[in-house]
C-alpha cells in the first residue's frame, strides 16, 4: 500500500521560508517521479516540483524558480521542498504526489499516488 504523508505546512510572513517533507513508502522508488503540486482556494492543482528519482533531474514551474528546491534523503524514502522568498501567492494546499514512471509530467492527472496535503499560508 502506497503512502505519502506531508508535513511542515504553517502560518509564515512573507520573505520567510519552510521546508515541507512528505515520507514515502509502499513505492518504489527507483522508476518514480516525485512531485509537489499546490491548490488555493478557487482554483486548480498546479505543478510546483518535481525529482525524477532514478537520474535526480528536477523541473519547477517558473513561479517558484530560484525561491523552490526540491530534494530527496534517500535513506529516509523522504522528498523535500524547501521554500524561500515566500510570498503571499504561495499560500495554497501543497500536496506531494508520485508517478510510477521515469518520465516527468506536470499534469496532476499523470500522477497515481496523492499525500493528504499541508496548508501553507503566507501572510504580507
Amino acid at each position: 500500500q502506497v503512502q505519502l504523508v506531508e508535513s511542515g505546512g504553517r502560518l509564515i510572513q512573507a520573505g520567510g521560508s519552510l521546508r515541507l517533507s512528505c515520507a514515502a513508502s509502499g513505492i518504489s522508488f527507483s522508476h518514480n517521479v516525485m512531485a509537489w503540486f499546490r491548490q488555493a482556494p478557487g482554483k486548480e492543482r498546479e505543478f510546483v516540483a518535481s525529482l525524477n528519482w532514478g537520474d535526480s533531474n528536477t523541473y519547477y514551474t517558473n513561479s517558484v524558480k530560484g525561491r523552490f528546491t526540491i530534494s530527496r534523503d534517500n535513506a529516509k524514502n523522504t522528498v523535500y521542498l524547501q521554500m524561500n522568498s515566500l510570498k503571499p501567492e504561495d499560500t495554497a494546499v501543497y500536496y506531494c504526489a508520485a508517478r510510477t514512471s521515469i518520465l516527468y509530467t506536470p499534469n496532476p492527472y499523470g500522477y497515481s499516488y496523492w499525500g493528504q496535503g499541508t496548508q501553507v499560508t503566507v501572510s504580507s
